[in-house]
Parts: C-alpha cells; sequence; structure tokens
C-alpha cells in the first residue's frame, strides 16, 4: 500500500518514524512519501520536503511568510495527487493539515489524523471541518476520545507516543555524560531547553541564561537541537557560564536536577523523565493577545492540561522574567516537600497516559483502513 505522511515539526517527526516503523511490520510491503524530517527519511520515506522550510509558529510569523506557506500548500496538494495514496496520514500540524485534509476529501482520499490538533483549546469550529475531512482520528491525550465522540467524530485513544520514545532509553551514566560533554563531575545539572524553532530560541534563551548567576553551585547546560545552526546558540550565549550539547536532550534531562522548559512536547518529555521543571512561554506581543482572546484552556503545558490542576509552574509572557524564574526554580531546587508531591504526580501522569504501545496501536487503526 501507498502512504503519504506530513509532518512539520522535530516532535512530529519522531513520531512519525515510529509510526512509520510500525505500519512496516503489518504492511511489509509498504511504500512512503512525505513531508517531515531527517528521522522520517530515516525510515524510508521519499521526502518532497523537510520540516526546517515550514516550521513558522505565531500569528505573525505567519502572516510575514505567508507566501512560502500558501506556496508549501500549493505544492503539496499536486503533490499529493500525483502519488494518490491508499490513505493520507496527518500528524499534528494543524495550519497546514487540515486544509491538506480538506483537498484529499474532495479528491476522495482516505484520510487518517495522528496527534490531534488542541481544538479543544481554541478554534473549536475547526471540529466541524474535521468531521467533514478526516476519516479517522487517533488522539493520544485521554480527554481527546470523549470530547471528539461528542462532537461525531470518529476518535480512537491510542496511548501517547511518548511513552513508548522513553522506553527505549538506556540510561544515560552521569559519568559518560559529563566527559563526554566536558561538563563538572561535581556540580549538579540545570537544563534549559529554548525550543525547537529559531524563533523560540531567540525569544526564550536569553532570559533563561539570566537566572545562571543566581546559582554557582550549578552548572547550566542548553539542549541544543539538529534543526538548528549551533551558531544560533552561541551567539546568544556571549559570556555566559553556560554548556551547549547538541542533539543529547534525552541524556541531559536523565542527569538534571531540574529545567527550564519552553512550552510544548518538551515540558511532558521532561516530567515523564521525573525531572522538576518550570514551563516556560513568550510570543510575539501581537500573537500573544490575539492567541489570548482565543484560547480557552486553564494551562498551557500538557502536564498540567492532561492532570486538570497545576502540577508544574507555568511562567507565561510577562511572568517568564529574571526574578520569577530565581523564585521558582530555587523551589525546586530546595523545597523537599514540594519535590515528593510532584513525583507522585508524576506517576498519576503516567497512568493517564495509558501505557506502552501508541505507534503499534496506530498502525493497526491504519493499516485496517485500507486493507
Amino acid at each position: 500500500m501507498k502512504y503519504y505522511i506530513i509532518a512539520g515539526e522535530a516532535s512530529g517527526d519522531l513520531h512519525a518514524a515510529n509510526l512509520i516503523a510500525e505500519i512496516k511490520k503489518k504492511d511489509p510491503q509498504a511504500e512512503f512519501r512525505g513531508w517531515g524530517g531527517d528521522l522520517m527519511r530515516k525510515q524510508g520515506v521519499d521526502l518532497v520536503k523537510h520540516y526546517r522550510s515550514m516550521a513558522f509558529m505565531g500569528f505573525v510569523e505567519v502572516a510575514v511568510n505567508l507566501r512560502s506557506v500558501l506556496g508549501n500548500i500549493e505544492t503539496c496538494k499536486k503533490d499529493l495527487l500525483q502519488y494518490h495514496p491508499d490513505v493520507l496520514i496527518l500528524v499534528d500540524y494543524p495550519g497546514f493539515n487540515l486544509r491538506i485534509a480538506h483537498f484529499a476529501q474532495k479528491h476522495h482520499i482516505k484520510t487518517c489524523y495522528y496527534i490531534s490538533p488542541q481544538v479543544w483549546a481554541w478554534k473549536r469550529r475547526r471540529v466541524r471541518r474535521i468531521k467533514s475531512d478526516v476519516d479517522r482520528m487517533l488522539v493520544i491525550l485521554p480527554f481527546e476520545e470523549p470530547f471528539y465522540q461528542e462532537h461525531g467524530v470518529n476518535a480512537t485513544f491510542v496511548g501517547h507516543p511518548l511513552l513508548d520514545e522513553l522506553a527505549k532509553l538506556d540510561a544515560t551514566p552521569r559519568i559518560s555524560f559529563v566527559r563526554r560533554n566536558n561538563l563538572s563531575e561535581k556540580r549538579e545539572i540545570i537544563a534549559l531547553l529554548p525550543g525547537s524553532r529559531k524563533q523560540e530560541v531567540e525569544r526564550m534563551l536569553g532570559t533563561m541564561l539570566k537566572v545562571i548567576p543566581h546559582f554557582p553551585q550549578y552548572q547550566f547546560v542548553i539542549a541544543g537541537v539538529s534543526s538548528l545552526d549551533e551558531q544560533l546558540y552561541q551567539s546568544m550565549i556571549g559570556d555566559h557560564d553556560v554548556k551547549l550539547v547538541m542533539n543529547q536532550t534525552y541524556g541531559l534531562l536523565q542527569n538534571a536536577s531540574a529545567a527550564l522548559v519552553t512550552s510544548g512536547t518538551a515540558t511532558l518529555e521532561t516530567a515523564l523523565l521525573s525531572v522538576p521543571e518550570v514551563v516556560c512561554y513568550k510570543a510575539n506581543r501581537l500573537s500573544y493577545r490575539i492567541a489570548k482572546r482565543l484560547i480557552k484552556v486553564k494551562y498551557i503545558s500538557l502536564v498540567n492540561l492532561i492532570m486538570d490542576r497545576e502540577v508544574v509552574k507555568e511562567l507565561i509572557q510577562g511572568d517568564f522574567n529574571e526574578e520569577k524564574l530565581v523564585k521558582q526554580l530555587q523551589l525546586l531546587l530546595t523545597d523537599a516537600k514540594q519535590q515528593r508531591r510532584l513525583l507522585e504526580d508524576l506517576d498519576t501522569l503516567r497512568e493517564r497516559l495509558g501505557g506502552r504501545g501508541a505507534s503499534e496501536k496506530a498502525a493497526a487503526e491504519i493499516v485496517g483502513m485500507v486493507k
């Protein structure tokens, strides 16, 4: 069977690659074409375009790059028709993927959406579009299945694929990690995760770096990602006493005592690795004003959304500043009662995410659509 799969950012590339690996087990003759990243390419996807050229975040940024966005959509439509897959698989990335879903439906191409757009948070009118344009929704958060079913959408909760990904990890011994990266063997590590997009790093990292002088007994380490040029990080580091490690986020978190994390999938990854964290977020001022009017949820981090209460502290927009970062990080590092309560909450979080096997379950549903 022929599968066309679209992922527009690093996390989507990871989950799409794991899904493809499971599809190949169930359909050994499977052929793949799509949009995504290096991990998808390694799984044999004939890649049309890399997500690096697609990752625009925020209302203003999308508007500024609108010509490029629309050009990508038109290119994708033409390529999809030419390839004409047995099923189209859309992975998150709703601004792009929902347009492609509508186009595919008009051309009678079966469509499965894996990892839901956050329509429960904002733009709930999109549920109507999903109902008409998507044949199957495979969701990864426990509250999404009843939400969609209430709106008449064919949705199935398959569990969260991060549980599978993290289960693959071997423990990274501290001694080998610190020696490999020329870190101190004596000082505990605080991880800085400023995001996976250029705009995020430019907006978040500078403020994160300001906390370093307040914690001289710790060493700070930035989690760099391969989709960004290392020079971007170096240009911001300047004279700060901080190390940069590239493509070792999980190893870094496994050896960190705490983390400052930009809102996104990384907040959940950090929590599932049992690392105390402060969730950080700052957008373009106009984009934030627009989002604040539209978003209808109490929290921005997946951890708090899943638990439906504040388990990890969120510092958003104006609250994301040096003073509040220092205060919250100090609490994480010194408040033993809070640390115990957090670890108990994170055990509950894992239970709510449904256990392992998300990629395998999703693959079974997709292959079942076309066989």
